[in-house]
């Protein structure tokens, strides 16, 4: 019965949908009105309400939409969403300021004369306003009003035009800044969750190991990665749709003829795309660039994004005058003040020292007061033109507002999906397909475009998502990141603003449209646009890293970084020193044989003898890696032979895990006395035999492969932990000796305190012999090396501070710390002059391979390599 009512909420949803009922009320409307009726049959047929619900009942069902969403949506934690109405607010803003209308006016006239540049204009003004505004409903419009008459005045053919406004208006949806990219980001974000637990499950079902290598886990986005995971699809969508309009204007010129500009390209002009482009480019600069480098948050950066758009729309809705650049200047000059500051002062107001501390801090403060005027002042004449201030608060509110309804609605209709065991049949359904991943998720990115001829992308977005979306991430086989999964639908929801009969920018084009553009034009003129957005999905698909370098490169290169240590970096890290020992080992090589060699005789023998035992390290480390890159032909050989077998009893094990789901499930309802036992325990017995007939089928010989293929990946992963542990105990000797001998400047200033305290113990009483100590000690500590030292000043502190004082042994311990103190400053005087140099030279040969893994940060040449690496999707399947 549970299909049953999860057919009918699927009818009752679509039947709503399609009678042009809100989606805001049809979601959840559905969901209660199903949970309502199958608890209603179930206590009126079976006596209890519990029945007819896969898990659970009718009141855990109703309150879970509710309960997930003020979990997820109310943490402090997880403050996703709330960029979604900065950047509603900044590109309203900026559609009532009229940036569009300067920008497609002045891109036109400057591309006018290329064949088809005036559609090449309407593109690049896309973009930009994508980047700006992501309003597609305001960017359709402003240019379906101002461009479609200029291109049809100018022999434009209808279809190519209103083709190439509707495409171009939707570029908001994946370059970012964009809304869906912010739902999808959180939805991913849940579905990631879900996706580590489903794949340790897994794990530990093939394997019987309790604990899965932090490697394999499923890593989640962020609605940051996913900005910069869509940037270069998206401009790649712009090149695609630029090449297509010059083919067409180059094929078929009479389409789209250059248009003349009939003013002249003197300076005026100039000045003229100055305004309209710059202003726009430095906030897209302001609000991608904050995120790109890490300086801004994407909340952050939504609110530079409002404050930039208000600015803007400060001097574009006043009428003129003088005055009409002082806003805008004043917070550039703000903004360059700033700069200027946290360039070159200190400007931590707990932390000031000097007078140049205080000049920076009143410097700053001007900044922000130039800024903070601007933002007041460009308000206030937002305010008084036109209430457009008025207008864009309102706007803004009943947008986002709309956006958090549906997302409450689909959160109550995914929990009724969820209790008709909805999701459960969906996972078996796709596991169940012959393919692996990618028949999976071709399945999945076609029932997402042909959904999006009839509903809007946040519906699919927040109930499509959250079902598909563990399923793909928690399969090894491709093993792909969740930014490259949610760039591949934002993709792919682009199309559902296109696609008729529910496409919305033909609804908006259509709206604006001359009598004389026929509406089955715009359908034709779409298709070909709708076919390059398919081309793009293909492209990204079969290159994964056009998504996932950007993200991971600003990852492993801003200040916090993950250390080179992290687990999740050491394949590719291991990687990057193969390929240096290669090219390199022999230079590397001599290094380690000439720092071997160094004359370590008048060291203390516990610091030699680390030393050496490190060098020996680095060489075994070089023969490790041989070995490691051995073991990588091995598994490469063996998996041509062991993966078909692997595939097809991975299969039958997992096909015998949903009869197992499917048997727990029936025996429970027979224990609670649910529908006829007979009948069921009929239908368990069926299901018995044919998991006993599918496990028959794996092969007898299926044991001692994976035994044989096992061994090879067993000695692959001791190895590589013995290398990590061997390179680590390499470098880390020869960082502390140079960091010991490094200490003997600090080392020698500890004379006079050390001489001052034997002169002046015998007189001291208990407490001030304590604070003298003390305080000697504390300088000790902070010299490296110094332990043994500051360990005789703590003996000869308590030797006075006891209840039985002995000034005589604290004398003599006293006596041997100046002992120790003169040995330490003469061999560590010496090794400054003759050895720190070479232990320089040998750290800086050493330290971008066998060092790597020890260093703070990813040096940016390792850097760079290890996002390449990582940026693409590797297989490890095998593993399960």
């Amino acid at each position: 019965m549970e299909l049953f009512f999860l057919l009918l909420l699927i009818v009752i949803m679509a039947t709503a949908l399609g009678s042009g009922y809100p989606v805001a009320f049809a979601l959840p409307g559905s969901a209660i009105i199903t949970v309502l009726l199958a608890a209603g049959s179930g206590y009126i047929f079976m006596g209890s309400t519990d029945a007819f619900f896969a898990a659970g009942g009718p009141s855990q069902w109703l309150s879970a939409g509710v309960t997930n969403l003020r979990g997820v949506y109310w943490e402090p934690e997880r403050d996703t969403l709330i960029a979604i109405p900065l950047f509603i607010f900044m590109g309203i803003m900026l559609q009532r300021s009229k940036i569009a209308e300067d920008l497609l006016v002045t891109m036109a006239q400057l591309f006018g004369p290329i064949p088809g540049g005036l559609g090449i204009s309407v593109v690049v003004v896309g973009a930009l306003l994508a980047a700006t505004t992501g309003i597609v409903g305001a960017t359709v419009v402003a240019m379906g009003m101002i461009s479609l008459p200029a291109m049809m005045r100018n022999g434009y053919a209808n279809p190519l035009s209103s083709g190439i406004i509707a495409a171009s208006g939707t570029l908001g949806q994946i370059i970012p800044p964009s809304i869906v990219l912010i739902i999808l980001a959180d939805q991913l974000a849940s579905a990631t969750d879900q996706a580590g637990q489903t794949r340790q499950t897994l794990y530990k079902a093939v394997t019987g190991e309790i604990v899965m290598p932090s490697e394999f886990a499923v890593v989640s986005t962020s609605a940051g990665n996913m900005f910069l995971g869509a940037l270069v699809p998206g401009l790649l969508l712009v090149g695609l749709y630029i090449l297509f309009i010059l083919g067409v204007a180059i094929i078929r010129p009479k389409y789209a003829p250059a248009v003349p500009y009939e003013g002249k390209y003197d300076f005026r002009f100039a000045g003229q795309v100055f305004l309209a482009m710059v202003p726009p480019l430095a906030l897209i600069i302001l609000v991608l660039g904050s995120i790109i480098g890490g300086i801004a948050t994407v909340n952050q950066a939504g609110a530079i994004g409002a404050v930039g758009a208000m600015v803007m729309a400060g001097y574009r809705l006043h009428p003129g005058g003088r005055l009409r650049y002082v806003p805008a200047v004043m917070a550039l000059l703000g903004m360059l003040l700033l700069t200027f500051v946290l360039s070159n002062f200190n400007t931590n107001i707990q932390n000031v020292r000097s007078d140049r501390d205080i000049l920076g801090i009143q410097l700053a403060s001007v900044g922000v007061l130039l800024i903070v005027l601007s933002i007041a002042w460009s308000g206030y004449r937002a305010y008084n033109t036109d209430d457009a201030l008025q207008g864009v608060m309102v706007e803004t509110a009943k947008t986002t507002s709309l956006v958090f309804i549906i997302l409450l609605g689909a959160a109550m209709l995914t929990a009724a999906f969820r209790a008709f065991g909805g999701e459960e049949l969906v996972k078996h359904f796709l596991e169940g397909l012959p393919g692996g991943f990618w028949t999976k998720f071709l399945i999945v990115m076609g029932v997402i475009f042909v959904l999006g001829f009839f509903l809007d992308f946040i519906e699919i977005a927040v109930v499509v998502v959250p079902i598909v979306a563990p399923i793909l991430l928690a399969d090894p086989e491709a093993n792909v990141s969740a930014v490259w999964l949610g760039v591949m639908v934002g993709l792919n929801l682009q199309t559902s603003f296109l696609t008729p009969p529910f496409g919305f920018a033909l609804f908006y084009l259509r709206g604006v449209a001359p009598a004389a553009v026929r509406t089955i034009q715009i359908y034709k003129g779409v298709v070909a646009f709708i076919g390059l957005q398919i081309v793009a999905l293909l492209v990204v698909a079969a290159y994964p890293p056009l998504v996932n370098y950007l993200p991971t490169r600003a990852s492993l290169t801003s200040e916090t970084a993950p250390p080179p240590i992290n687990p999740a970096l050491q394949y590719c890290v291991e990687n990057y020193v193969a390929q240096e020992f290669g090219q390199n080992g022999d230079a590397i090589s001599s290094a380690i044989d000439t720092a071997g060699a160094l004359d370590l005789s008048y060291l203390p023998r516990g610091l030699a003898r680390d030393f050496t035992e490190g060098i020996e390290k680095a060489r075994q480390s070089m023969q490790l890696m041989q070995e490691i890159e051995a073991l990588k032909v091995q598994l490469r050989e063996g998996a041509v032979a062991y993966r078909p077998e692997h595939t097809f009893v991975r299969g039958l094990e997992s096909d015998a895990r949903r009869i197992d789901t499917t048997l727990d499930d029936l025996n429970l309802r027979i224990s609670r006395g649910f529908g006829d036992s007979e009948a069921l325990q009929a239908r368990v017995d069926r299901l018995e035999a044919e998991k006993a007939a599918l496990l028959a089928q794996i092969p007898e010989s299926w044991a001692a492969t994976q035994a044989e293929y096992g061994k090879i990946t067993a000695n692959d992963r001791r190895t590589r932990s013995l290398y990590q542990r061997t390179v680590d105990q390499a470098y880390q000797p020869m960082v502390e000796l140079k960091q010991i001998i490094a200490g003997a400047e600090g080392l020698a200033a500890l004379k006079a305190p050390i001489d001052a305290l034997v002169a002046d113990a015998p007189g001291m009483d208990r407490d001030t012999a304590d604070a003298r100590f003390k305080e000697v000690e504390r300088m000790v500590g902070e010299v490296a090396g110094a332990n043994d030292l500051r360990s005789l000043l703590s003996d000869a502190r308590r030797e006075i501070d006891s209840r039985s004082p002995d000034s005589e042994q604290a004398m003599e311990n006293l006596a041997e710390a100046q002992e120790l103190l003169a040995g330490e400053m003469d061999w560590r005087s010496r090794a400054e002059r003759e050895l720190l140099p070479a232990l320089q030279a040998y750290d800086l040969a050493i330290k971008g391979t066998i060092g790597l893994r020890q260093q703070p940060r990813l040096p940016r040449e390792q850097a760079l390599f290890v996002a390449s690496c990582s940026s693409v999707h590797r297989d490890i399947s095998l593993n399960f």
